[in-house]
Parts: structure tokens; sequence; C-alpha cells
């Protein structure tokens, strides 16, 4: 048999779909499958991703890329339990892994490690990695894991001379996302629970008011002149102004203020 055809296919799960799409072609086999639905029929926004993806994926060996996507479609779902449904995309990818393991240390009986504090990082820039710079998506994918959990200048060097030996000259893109990585990290050491750029400032807020160092502010205040403002509100911030500043320098400054804070933090 060299065609199949589905009727009512935006009926299916995308592991179905694939599965029906490879009961036909084998070898050197020409085959067809032919996924249809009923003509002006409105299909819903989850049954028009599946279509799309089975459309996309079409070379052999396309079963891990379906994988990833039905993920994304349908959430993770509930891996210690009965649920095949979840919620991943509302706490974020890495914080989906931190409570799994939490989960599984737990039904171990083994100790849980204290979840640090998570950050958000609104910036105006381009932060990833592109597919024409490390094609293969399983070592894409390692390397965002790697990236992510970068804590230190040296780690970030070591980071660096990996991709430049693998892959050649780091894209600026790339670049940026190492930055970001860092900078999310030590600003969840520092207590900071979100970094967001707005039109002149780029704004550092604290997680709660126990964060703040209130005795070295004036050091650093003095030390920025008149760069750096603090407001001890309701809702505490630094920040940073940014007016006329490249992307790259504001970049820069976010992490020049949090190495401060982090030197001045260690001289308690």
């Amino acid at each position: 048999m060299n065609t199949l055809i589905v009727h009512d296919a935006d009926r299916f799960g995308l592991a179905q779909l694939y599965q029906l799409r490879g009961r036909v072609g084998r070898s050197n086999r020409l085959a067809y499958a032919y996924l249809t639905y009923k003509r002006d029929k409105v299909l819903n926004e989850i049954a028009e991703k599946r279509l799309k993806a089975i459309k996309e994926f079409t070379e052999f060996g396309s079963g891990f890329k379906i994988a990833m996507r039905d993920l994304q479609i349908r959430g993770a779902g509930n891996l210690l339990g009965p649920e095949q449904h979840g919620h991943m995309e509302s706490v974020g990818y890495d914080m989906y892994l931190k409570l799994l393991d939490e989960t599984i240390s737990e039904q171990k009986g083994s100790p849980i490690t204290q979840r640090a504090l998570e950050t958000t990082v609104e910036l105006q820039i381009g932060a990833f990695i592109d597919a024409y710079y490390i094609s293969d998506e399983n070592q894409r994918i390692d390397m965002y894991k790697t990236i992510s959990q970068v804590e230190t200048e040296e780690e970030i060097l070591d980071i660096q001379d990996e991709l430049i030996d693998r892959y050649g000259d780091i894209p600026e893109e790339t670049s940026n996302l190492i930055e970001i990585a860092y900078i999310k990290n030590l600003a969840a050491s520092l207590g900071f629970s979100a970094i967001k750029e707005r039109e002149e400032a780029v704004l550092l807020n604290f997680a709660d008011h126990g964060a703040l160092p209130l005795e070295k502010i004036g050091e650093l205040m003095g030390k920025w002149r008149g760069k750096l403002m603090f407001s001890a509100g309701k809702q505490p911030y630094l920040s940073i102004r940014s007016k006329n500043d490249k992307q790259r320098e504001i970049l820069k400054n976010i992490k020049i203020l949090l190495q401060d804070l982090q030197k001045l933090k260690l001289q308690k």
C-alpha cells in the first residue's frame, strides 16, 4: 500500500497522525498520506497546530521533533500521576524541571534543596541560539540548558570556549543569551524578583524589603553618579538610567551593578 487517506484528521492527536502517516512508504517506495478535514470547517487552535506540525516535519527521523511539538501543544502532563495533561507553560520549562526534581526527591526520601528565587528578565534585546549556528536540535536544547545554569564569569568563558571550538564564532544573539542567563541567576541570588526595561530606565525590583541592603545603597548611589536611583515604596526597586544607551551597554551596566551588589553583600 502506498496511499493513505485520513478522514477528519483534525480529530486525531499529533502522535496518532504521525503513526498513521508511517503506515505507508517503506524503503525506496514513494508513498502519499492525505490528511483531510471537512470543507469550510473552522479548525480550533489545537487542531490547526497539530496539522501544521505534521505538515512541517516530513523528513525521516522526525519522531523526536514531533514529540517535542506535541509537548508544547498539549502540556507536559502529570508525570508522577494518572493525568495526561499539564500546565508547563504557566510556570515555565526551567521551573517545571525544578518542581519535578523536587517531587522525585521527595518520593525517594532524599533531602530537598532550597529552591532559588525565580527572576524574570524583560529586555529589548535578541537572545537566542539560531538553527543556522547549531543545526542539530538536540545539541541546541542541551546548550540552552547549559547556558541557563551559568553562575560565574569563569563559566561564561568556559561556555564561550566550547561554542567557538564546536560551532565557530558566537553570534551576537547567542552572546546576549549567555549574558542574560548570568544576569538572571545573579539577580536571583541577590533577591531581585524582576528586571524590566522601560523607555529611559531599567528597573530591578526587589522581592521583599528584607533583601534590601539599605546601609549599602548610599555607597552605590555615589559610585554611579546620578545614573542610579532607588525607590523604597511598596515595591522597592533600583533604577538605572538608560536613555541613549545601546543594548549591549545596558546589558553591561546591569551586570556591573549586580556584581557591585554582590561584593557589598559579601562584605557583610
